[in-house]
């Protein structure tokens, strides 16, 4: 039969768009052999030892036993360390550093028993690639093997306590006479490692490979099928890697992890503001320092524009890391509710240091970037901006408001713009910051423009 590749429908003939998601180009042949099925005739009465319907009032829940990984960023990401028997998906382009992240937590912890599955790089590789990331020996156990059968036996020989398999789409079981990498093999060696894992106790990580749409390989039904995944994401031309959670049953997927990829591996970045802002940005026009959040932690980040008349008839519209669909509603908003005439004019938005932002918080900084740019007037640099922005031009309140003014005042900023409704309840004693409440657009642009 002939399966789509990107939803898993599946058809008796080739087709070349898919009805299903519609998706063109996306259909491969898989062979497909029929077991046969033993019918077994039900009984009312649960058998013994099978599991029977439980109230919900009877069943007890306490906290998830989770193994400490010794990296801060990692254990923050995953909701507090590894859970006991959950399967966990890393995915990310292609050298991104999966492995080599994957490794370096191998390294800092001597005292478990690990075994690391390879179906991509030899064992010579992995140990030049260790020598290179750690002095320090550990007693990880390398397996180079793509054999699902295989593997199982060896885990059954050697009693590990945390299995690393890199990657999903190299392992294959001899129940499928299907290449290794078809979706028929990812899914029934993702299930089969779901059950092992569920049974033992023994937590798995697997490595998956992206596809050029940038989503992970394989069927969907991997992503629903695994307890965490974890998307592993940063531009090649820059040294920071991010570590998102996309999905996440014991924590929240709204944490982020930040490395910086050097020589002898990734370091991990506990104060990410002072890498993400340069400081030598003074008297320059189309820069804003924002105060954003993700999950629990804040940090300030630089927001650059560019605004320079149209050279062609159509007028540019280009955003990195940030949203291009919530630009255009910002520049509609300055140009319907302030009075700015952008319609003619180029716009490039940038956030510095490859990093993208979600937080609506930045609004006020991206359009304070775009007017500096316009009037060529810098915004002052001891300055800090937070708020997000209506579609009446008011300024919205944001959360968490305290731990982004105390950011701001911890890297040395003098005054800080925030909503006017954020100011209900905050304490400011002892601080050393000016707090700048301001209700609607027009008021943060005179405070900041005069």
């Amino acid at each position: 039969m002939y399966v789509c590749t990107h939803c898993g429908y599946d058809s008796p003939k080739w087709a070349g768009k898919c009805p299903a998601c519609g998706e063109w180009n996306t259909f491969v042949e898989q062979v497909v052999r029929k077991e046969p099925i033993n019918k077994q005739v039900a009984t009312a009465g649960a058998e013994h030892g099978k599991p029977r319907p439980v109230a919900l009032s009877e069943i007890e829940a306490g906290e998830e036993p989770r193994i400490d990984l010794h990296d801060d960023e990692l254990n923050r990401v995953l909701g507090g360390g590894l859970v006991q028997g959950s399967l966990v998906l890393l995915g990310g382009e292609p050298g991104i550093g999966k492995s080599t992240l994957v490794l370096q937590t191998v390294l800092h912890i001597p005292d478990k028993r690990i075994l690391y599955v390879s179906g991509e790089e030899s064992a010579r590789q992995l140990k030049m690639r260790a020598d290179r990331l750690s002095t320090r020996s550990s007693d990880c156990l390398i397996l180079c093997e793509t054999s699902l059968e295989q593997i199982f036996t060896h885990i059954k020989n050697v009693h590990p306590e945390w299995v690393i398999i890199d990657s999903i789409q190299t392992i294959s079981t001899e129940s499928i006479e299907s290449s290794p990498g078809s979706i028929s093999q990812v899914r029934e060696c993702a299930a089969s490692i779901l059950r092992f894992a569920k049974e033992t106790h023994i937590p798995v990580l697997l490595v998956g490979h992206i596809n050029k749409e940038g989503s992970i390989a394989g069927p969907k039904v991997l992503e629903h099928i695994v307890d965490t995944v974890l998307q592993f994401e940063g531009d090649q031309h820059y040294m920071y890697r991010i570590l998102r959670s996309i999905k996440n049953r014991f924590g929240s997927t709204a944490e982020l992890g930040i490395y910086e990829m050097r020589q002898d591996g990734l370091r991990q970045v506990s104060n990410p503001s002072e890498l993400l802002l340069t400081q030598d940005h003074e008297g320059m026009s189309g820069i804003a320092i924002a105060s954003a959040v993700e999950g629990i932690r804040p940090f300030l980040i630089e927001t650059q524009a560019l605004v320079s008349s149209a050279v062609y008839g159509n007028p540019q519209r280009s955003a990195t890391g940030f949203d291009i669909r919530r630009m255009n509603m910002l520049l509609a908003v300055l140009e319907k509710r302030v009075g700015f005439k952008l319609a003619q004019k180029d716009v490039f938005l940038n956030i510095a240091g490859g990093l993208r932002v979600n937080d609506p918080a930045i609004d006020l900084a991206v359009i304070s970037a775009i007017l500096s740019s316009n009037m060529d007037v810098a915004v002052d640099a001891e300055v800090c901006l937070s708020g997000e922005i209506g579609l009446s031009g008011e300024i919205r309140p944001v959360n968490r408001i305290e731990q982004r003014i105390g950011e701001a005042e911890k890297l040395g900023f003098k005054r800080f713009v925030l909503p006017k409704q954020n100011m209900q309840g905050i304490h400011m004693q002892g601080m050393k910051i000016e707090p700048v409440p301001v209700r609607k657009v027009e008021e943060a642009f005179r405070i900041l423009f005069g």
